[in-house]
């Protein structure tokens, strides 16, 4: 049962899109929107849905969105 919910936590993902420009951002957003692996307006890439991805996220919520 153990092996069950484990699976289950990490198949857990969450689509982010990246939909507006970090040029006008500071120098640490766009470390931060580098670092998701995103490079290019409107790109969406799935990632592990933790706390830790989603306060990532949250950081900021004016170039990414999460896609449900």
């Amino acid at each position: 049962m153990a092996k069950a919910k484990k699976n289950e936590a990490e198949t857990a993902t969450i689509r982010i899109q990246y939909y507006r420009s970090i040029i006008p951002a500071p120098k640490t957003h766009k470390t931060v929107v580098r670092s998701i692996g995103l490079t290019k307006l409107n790109q969406v890439v799935d990632r592990p849905d933790t706390p830790s991805m989603r306060g990532v996220v949250a950081k900021v919520p004016h170039l990414l969105r999460i896609i449900e």
